[in-house]
């Protein structure tokens, strides 16, 4: 796993900020007026942060933005990163501004000088979650290494340390903030692996090792999931030397005997799209095919570190789709764990046909209070939504709304959209109980409607296709290019919200 910066609270010391190596980051309100903590670097800088508050620069500034004031007198560090940020932000705000010191800080020493800001525990979630890189594969190429000139596996973070007036009480609020910015860290990594390195085995090898946070975790091998039925999720890997796989993951923190949530995810290692073979172009991309499958594991992974109090189970399939003289083909029927039959028109179509056994295996054995469902799923997402916003697809408007507020709180972009017996039509088989794919028009829509029909009736039922959001090609203000994480944050507060009261 990614090894994240090192973040300690410590007790306002104005006399040691001469001597702070790396950064020294100062919060200036939006009239520009100097706190206690700003007037002493500004002391010691000869003026240079009252010049910069009280000038045109900052004044374009907008609120949760940094700019970077290198080479100031006074300082025996790289200089200040000056961020503007009212005493009133919210938790998104002040995260952004988090993020923003991450991101001109790089990977040298840092201290934070929050003071009294009542949002010093999320400015800190956002330092954490902007100070993240892939780099397990580079050489340390120093000054030429990754993004942004950071560097490569031999370049360690340099310790973050935010100064308070209340060090203990913060640092309290931070635990499950933590817990939370591990969770993602766990997805990124997930999602940024190579194919080569994340096999199947080795996936399932990575979820088992949380059971010593105190998960319940299960695999299902391959022997388990031909007896149980799962002959769509089987069909996608019979073309891959990785084998296929089930694991269940448990937490227990909940009543005992309360319903779970359970949540399901597509974990494609690499899609080659089979038979029905992607273009060369852009397939490099298939690693993140097993987005969801990484978000599930990372919302369990939150849930344990922070010791939820609620009941939740994750189930992920783990496949690889590959085209060799075993794969499944175009025209093949194959009957799913709950019984219907399935015309596999387009065997690129196949994270649909792992989702579909495996939603019916954790309601079948967890029978679960709601159901959530994340993947990768289509293209025809992207084009809708791009990549700013996942699609939402449920059959319960309560728990649909509880989710857009979840997700809206954590600054996660998700939209509804819709379903409806008319876009069944088009999964209507001649051969078969229905087709895997429903033609281009619509596509996320009949996706979503495949899966409806593998969910019980009057079961709660959510389905994500974060298609556009697992993995995108610029920075955010929170996360590097590359995986993001999405959906850990909202999930997490779905949980707090749904099951924790």
């Amino acid at each position: 796993m990614s090894t994240p910066r090192s973040i300690v609270f410590r007790e306002t010391d104005l006399d040691a900020i001469a001597a702070a190596e790396g950064w020294v980051a100062v919060f200036l309100p939006p009239d520009g007026r100097l706190g206690r903590e700003a007037r002493r670097v500004n002391r010691l800088a000869k003026g240079a942060i009252a010049c910069f508050a009280g000038g045109r620069d900052f004044a374009k500034m907008k609120e949760g933005e940094a700019r970077a004031l290198a080479c100031l007198p006074g300082l025996s560090g790289e200089g200040v990163i000056a961020v503007k940020l009212p005493r009133r932000a919210d938790s998104l705000l002040a995260r952004r501004a988090g993020g923003a010191i991450a991101k001109l800080a790089k990977r040298a020493p840092l201290l934070v000088l929050a003071g009294n800001h009542p949002r010093a525990d999320e400015i800190a979630l956002g330092l954490a979650l902007r100070s993240y890189a892939f780099d397990a594969y580079k050489s340390g190429r120093g000054d030429e290494g990754g993004e942004n000139g950071e560097k490569g596996e031999g370049e360690a973070w340099g310790e973050a340390r935010v100064m308070v007036n209340a060090p203990e009480d913060v640092a309290a609020r931070s635990v499950p903030l933590m817990a939370l910015a591990e969770g993602v860290f766990f997805t990124r990594d997930l999602v940024n692996e190579p194919a080569n390195i994340l096999t199947t085995t080795e996936f399932a090898a990575r979820l088992a090792a949380m059971h010593e946070l105190g998960l319940e975790v299960e695999i299902l091998e391959e022997a388990d999931l031909e007896k149980l039925g799962m002959r769509a999720l089987l069909a996608v890997g019979q073309g891959s030397q990785s084998p296929s796989k089930v694991v269940v993951m448990q937490w227990r923190g909940g009543a005992e005997g309360e319903a779970p949530l359970a949540l399901v995810g597509k974990g494609v290692v690499f899609d080659t799209g089979g038979i029905s073979l992607k273009p060369a172009q852009g397939m490099e991309d298939m690693t993140m095919d097993m987005g969801g499958a990484g978000v599930v594991a990372g919302v369990m992974r939150t849930l344990a570190l922070r010791r939820s109090r609620a009941n939740v189970v994750g189930i992920v399939g783990l496949v690889e789709n590959m085209p060799d003289g075993r794969a499944q083909r175009p025209g093949d029927i194959v009957r799913s764990m709950k019984g219907d039959t399935i015309e596999v028109i387009n065997t690129d179509a196949e994270g649909r046909l792992v989702l579909a056994d495996a939603l019916w295996y954790a309601q079948e054995r967890f029978d679960p209070r709601a159901v959530i469902d994340l993947a990768t799923l289509t293209g025809a997402i992207i084009i809708a939504l791009g990549h700013e916003k996942t699609g939402v697809f449920a059959n319960d408007d309560a728990l649909c709304d509880a989710f857009l507020k979840a997700a809206e709180s954590e600054g996660e972009g998700a939209w509804r959209m819709p379903l409806g017996p008319a876009y069944d039509e088009k999964l209507r088989s001649d051969k078969a109980d229905m087709k895997n794919v429903g033609g281009r028009d619509a596509g996320a829509i009949t996706a979503a409607q495949f899966l409806q029909r593998f969910v019980t009736e009057g079961r709660p039922w959510i389905h994500l296709d974060i298609a556009g959001t697992a993995q995108v090609k610029k920075d955010l203000p929170l996360a590097p290019k590359g995986a993001t994480g999405w959906g850990v944050m909202a999930l997490d507060r779905l949980v707090r919200s749904l099951c924790e009261g």
